[in-house]
């Protein structure tokens, strides 16, 4: 099939799209600037450098704008699939979520009422096992969010392995943290993977924090 993908710029969207792209023709990838920073939908810091992954992977990037208001931003998303169909002729749409019934069941009413094929590639997917897989699939991810016990500012801005998924294993058994970050205990942004021809290159950053757990790693300047 044709299809659009959902990207936020993290892990989940951008593994969808890789396991989604070994059946069906990726053809543009979907993104949605939300200006609420706590939005229930879409994903917020550093969203900007979907630009640069859409153009790593030759991918031609649909660009959607929202207040983020709860409910709302769902008609904004409408528009946006909308503006993807009349653009590239898509015929489904791939999204990231492991076990979100929320973000599942909203798109998938979109979908339909749109007459499109949803594809979750990673839904009811072990959070564990995401997590490594994707590791061992060549991905490259740092967290640019945290807001959980057990997180800090030494978690920003680095590349992810395997001791630090140990590490939210642990955490999980002692702050029952969502060990994918989908409860949003963190936020990820992919630099590298399978589909990308250059990787992200972090050129300016800062980290931002609001307490000991919680804060941001905000990229200013990147290229490819």
């Amino acid at each position: 099939m044709r299809l659009g993908a959902l990207v936020s710029g993290g892990k989940d969207s951008i593994y969808a799209l890789y396991k989604a792209s070994k059946e069906n023709e990726i053809i543009c990838v979907l993104s949605m600037r939300s200006e609420n920073p706590d939005s229930y939908m879409f994903h917020t810091p550093n969203i900007h450098l979907v630009e640069l992954q859409a153009e790593s992977m030759a991918l031609p990037l649909v660009w959607g704008l929202t207040k983020g208001e709860k409910e709302k931003e769902l008609n904004e998303l409408k528009i946006l699939i909308q503006k993807a169909i009349e653009e590239h002729k898509i015929e489904g749409i791939i999204t990231g979520a492991l076990h979100s019934q929320y973000q599942k069941e909203r798109i998938e009413r979109i979908c339909d009422d749109l007459k499109l094929k949803m594809i979750s590639p990673l839904w009811g997917m072990e959070q564990e096992q995401e997590m490594r897989e994707l590791l061992k699939e060549g991905f490259s991810v740092i967290l640019t969010k945290v807001a959980a016990d057990g997180l800090d500012a030494s978690w920003l801005g680095r590349i992810m392995t395997e001791k630090d998924i140990d590490a939210l294993v642990q955490l999980h058994k002692q702050y029952k943290i969502n060990i994918a970050g989908e409860g949003g205990e963190f936020e990820s942004l992919v630099l590298d993977c399978p589909l990308f021809k250059k990787k992200l290159l972090i050129k300016k950053a800062s980290v931002v924090m609001e307490d000991a757990r919680t804060g941001a790693y905000l990229i200013q300047e990147a290229n490819i």
